[in-house]
């Protein structure tokens, strides 16, 4: 899991920071946030420290009805020195009551413009991206009609020049050789490529390094996409029965979940970027509730057992 600290949060989101500057070094653990009502009221039983604590307007008018005397012992209790940090949103006054107990034990104190719910969206989404579980894979990440297609397969059998091909007809490189992974929920992968060294570039074997976006425009790249597809390219195996009809189930697992797999076996004459495209438009119909394999085998069964009545056979 990286490492994730409260001034990383403050860059990304570009907070204000009111106090407790020698703070903003404390590592955020979890990706939980807190609306601190019950402490504010002296409820700290099941207070979670380690998480982010979010006051909005709510918390701050229940706060000014709080006696005087109790409100320096509430705000102590509430910054402690495992707290990431407590975040205003609204551009609300800050409590003077928790500006001293953020200095006293170095919590840091932040503010923002945006409403709480909004805040708190999208904070929620930026440490959800980066908790999430993560792998790398190799292979070519590709958006193919909208879908995100990773084309693996033995080094040197054509996944680059593949996806150059599918570039030239308009689909989108993600990533080329390594594909980062990040897995948000179960059954949910999104894919893209982390290094900047490496990013939109695509090595094809005697030509070398070409940049897709420097070459094809903007429009011929993207930074992610949801993987939902995986292409397994293979030297064609005279041996080997391919599936014919589609109604092979063949799945990849990657983290906890699972994508749906084709292998393509690959031999000279083969044009295997109509076929990639083909696969992408045909697991659209799939996912719409249009599966041609099961229709075709329905009215096949269908066409034999009818046969069978006609000559009499039971």
């Amino acid at each position: 899991m990286p490492k994730i600290t409260t001034r990383d949060l403050v860059e990304k989101l570009n907070l204000e920071i009111v106090s407790g500057e020698k703070g903003l070094d404390r590592e955020i653990t979890t990706d939980e946030l807190s609306r601190p009502a019950l402490q504010l009221a002296g409820y700290f039983s099941h207070y979670s420290p380690q998480r982010i604590q979010i006051l909005g307007t709510s918390e701050l008018s229940f706060f000014k009805l709080i006696p005087d005397i109790e409100k320096k012992s509430r705000m102590r209790m509430l910054c402690t020195r495992i707290t990431p940090c407590i975040i205003i949103s609204r551009d609300l006054e800050v409590p003077k009551e928790l500006e001293e107990a953020a200095d006293r034990y170095d919590t840091p104190v932040l503010r923002c413009h945006q409403d709480t719910t909004k805040l708190m969206g999208n904070i929620s989404n930026y440490l959800r991206k980066e908790f999430a579980p993560a792998t790398s894979v190799h292979g070519v990440f590709i958006e193919v009609y909208g879908i995100g297609v990773l084309i693996t397969g033995e080094s040197g059998i054509g996944k680059s020049e593949i996806a150059l091909e599918l570039i030239k007809r308009g689909h989108r490189l993600v990533a080329d050789d390594r594909v980062d992974i990040k897995e948000f929920e179960k059954g949910y992968l999104i894919g893209s490529c982390e290094s900047t060294l490496i990013k939109h570039l695509l090595e094809i074997r005697g030509l070398g390094i070409i940049n897709v976006m420097t070459l094809f425009g903007t429009g011929a790249v993207r930074s992610d996409k949801r993987l939902q597809l995986n292409v397994h390219l293979e030297t064609w195996n005279d041996q080997k029965q391919y599936d014919r009809i589609g109604l092979g189930d063949e799945h990849r697992e990657i983290l906890n979940s699972k994508i749906e797999k084709k292998t393509i076996p690959v031999r000279p004459g083969r044009n295997v970027a109509i076929i990639i495209e083909s696969a992408a438009m045909n697991y659209r119909l799939n996912q719409m509730g249009i599966n041609t394999a099961k229709d075709f085998t329905s009215r096949l069964a269908e066409e034999i057992k009818q046969n069978n009545m006609n000559n009499g056979v039971n």
